[in-house]
């Protein structure tokens, strides 16, 4: 048995508005911008898009919150690469998609996104409606707390599925030709359906709700940290890596491109400036060689462990 697509689209609605109202807060005068976007009149009727944007702001550089909802007579190929019994049917979509590039290179970047999938007329037994998503972390200068911390929340949210969802998410968010991970990682699924739709939209309401008491504590720790253009220089350097990623494997932003929707709003998670430097090379012990450590998988709560013992 499926949810009703519209208590789903409720519920990221207001996550939006919750997760703007805490990002503008940092903010003295940065405002995101607010749009509603209804389907072309060719379009079946129901669909909404709510793209909000803030740039230029004292804390946050870019932050894109963008919701959707829309309904089509088939699933784009980058929605049914893995299941492709549901190509050819009619479907509807709801997502909220968050990405956030703040102005000090202390901070992280952080991303997240949530997902629901109802596809008409396939076989309910075979997955008609499904829920994805997760959330990561990416640290430029990475400090352990700070890590440790986004690790807990994560697995507060998710219990007995933590492990599983932090492999996932490492596995994931890599880059293959770069043969290192985004980040830090945090928790990642497709395809979910575990327990049942109710059981399903309460798992990923704990991770939506979980975003905010795992971010804003770092932000706050770290957004007054002194910087400068040595580590200006290396924050652009890391985001041309994030760059690649969104636009050489993510799968969202090929299911955006694909599925017909603005431009503006699919590769508004690009960041605003990025840079590529040929070879470069961080000396040994320096703090830019140091993210190295960070970017494989690790047990960040065994971490947690070790600190509590030699407290």
């Amino acid at each position: 048995m499926s949810l009703d697509v519209l208590e789903v689209r409720d519920y990221f609605m207001d996550l939006q508005d919750r997760i703007c109202d805490s990002l503008e807060t940092l903010e003295p005068t940065a405002r995101f911008s607010r749009e509603e976007i209804m389907p072309p009149p060719e379009a079946p009727p129901g669909g909404l898009a709510r793209p909000r944007v803030i740039a230029d702001g004292n804390i946050i550089e870019k932050a894109a919150v963008q919701f959707t909802h829309s309904l089509g007579a088939s699933l784009p190929p980058a929605a049914t690469e893995r299941n492709p019994h549901l190509a050819g049917h009619p479907f509807q979509a709801t997502a909220i998609s968050m990405i956030v590039h703040p102005v000090n290179p202390y901070v992280p970047t952080t991303h997240m996104n949530l997902r629901y999938f109802l596809v008409e007329g396939a076989d309910d037994s075979a997955g008609s409606w499904y829920f994805g998503g997760g959330f990561d972390l990416t640290p430029f200068y990475p400090f352990e707390e700070d890590v440790v911390h986004w690790h807990k929340v994560s697995a507060d949210a998710t219990g007995p599925h933590y492990s599983r969802l932090k492999a996932l998410c490492d596995e994931y968010f890599y880059l293959p030709h770069r043969q290192e991970c985004r980040g830090v990682g945090g928790v990642f699924f497709d395809d979910w359906t575990e327990g049942g739709a109710d059981a399903s939209f309460e798992f990923v309401r704990r991770v939506g709700d979980a975003f905010l008491p795992a971010y804003m504590p770092i932000v706050e720790r770290r957004k007054d940290v002194p910087w400068g253009e040595r580590e200006r220089d290396f924050q652009l350097y890391r985001r041309g890596r994030y760059a690649e990623f969104n636009l050489a494997i993510d799968r969202g932003t090929k299911y955006g491109l694909q599925s017909g929707r603005r431009v503006e709003s699919v590769l508004a998670s690009l960041p605003p400036l990025a840079a590529w430097s040929y070879q470069r090379t961080d000396p040994a012990g320096s703090p830019e060689a140091a993210l190295q450590d960070y970017l494989k998988p690790r047990d960040w709560l065994s971490v947690r462990a070790v600190d509590k013992s030699g407290d």
